[in-house]
């Protein structure tokens, strides 16, 4: 079983690094449902999947220059306070709240990537805005104009909270933020999350570990898996367009909604 394990946890770790969400949204529901886990193990281990997924996908980012490391690192600050804010927290919420919390995320993140517009929306600019450099899809390396920066790192804080409560790494509230309000084109957004989510999954995985909640075991398959299927999805961005790429975020989510639904109502 451990070795089915590692091969699901490769499949996650492609959609991670493919859409910028660490591979959360497949560990949990595949730990919990399938494997048998409370919420609050299968989200520990889900956490070191997340590390591994970060850093197979985020060091060949870096050597193409798609993140933005001042807007990762700016964000992260408050990501991580709430990364262990919500690893606290978890071990007092029931399981099926934690469900519920997962599923809502999924929901709404799916609505506003489906239906917002496509690419990148204008700058507005203004006091809350500011220019960082990243690498256009087309190889072009330049400055641009990042909106609600402080109030994207605020939102970004809630995102680390659910991040380690619910195991998910963050990137499936972080891309939205990013490229939804803070107007970063979609390919930049989910780079950058994939670099900034191992130092979020990192900050609450530490918390579980001292709690005592990680099972060596089954983070061992996840992080093994997820690494791997990381190293292939980084390929697999190349040849996917922004449009598509943010339709398959909203199917993925509503999918994943629906699992963790029936897993909090007791049918799964």
């Amino acid at each position: 079983m451990l070795f089915v394990l590692v091969l699901i946890a490769v499949g996650g770790g492609i959609v991670g690094a493919l859409f910028g969400l660490g591979g959360g949204i497949i560990f949990v529901p595949v730990l919990t449902i399938l494997f048998g886990l409370d919420v609050t193990a299968a989200s520990a281990a889900s956490l070191i999947g997340v590390v591994a997924t970060s850093s197979g996908s985020a060091a060949v980012y870096l050597k193409k220059g798609l993140p933005s490391i001042r807007v990762g690192m700016f964000l992260e600050i408050s990501t991580c306070i709430g990364a262990a804010v919500g690893a606290f927290m978890a071990a007092y919420l029931a399981d099926w709240l934690l469900c519920l919390i997962f599923a809502g995320v999924m929901i709404y993140n799916g609505y506003i990537m489906a239906f917002s517009p496509t690419g990148r929306s204008a700058p507005q600019g203004g006091k809350d805005s500011g220019r960082f450099t990243w690498t256009d899809t087309n190889g072009t390396t330049g400055e641009h104009t990042v909106d609600h920066l402080h109030s994207g790192a605020a939102m970004c804080t809630g995102a680390g909270a659910l991040s380690a409560m619910t195991g998910v790494g963050g990137g499936t509230i972080k891309v939205p933020i990013m490229n939804i309000y803070m107007h970063i084109p979609i390919k930049t957004a989910a780079a950058t999350s994939n670099y900034m989510i191992g130092l979020t999954a990192f900050t609450g995985a530490i918390v579980y570990f001292i709690r005592g909640q990680v099972l060596p075991e089954y983070a061992a398959a996840v992080a093994v898996g997820a690494f791997i299927g990381a190293t292939i999805g980084t390929v697999i961005n190349q040849h996917v367009n922004a449009r598509a790429q943010k339709r398959y975020f909203s199917v993925i989510a509503f999918l994943v909604a629906a699992l963790m639904l029936l897993r909090a109502g007791g049918i799964l």
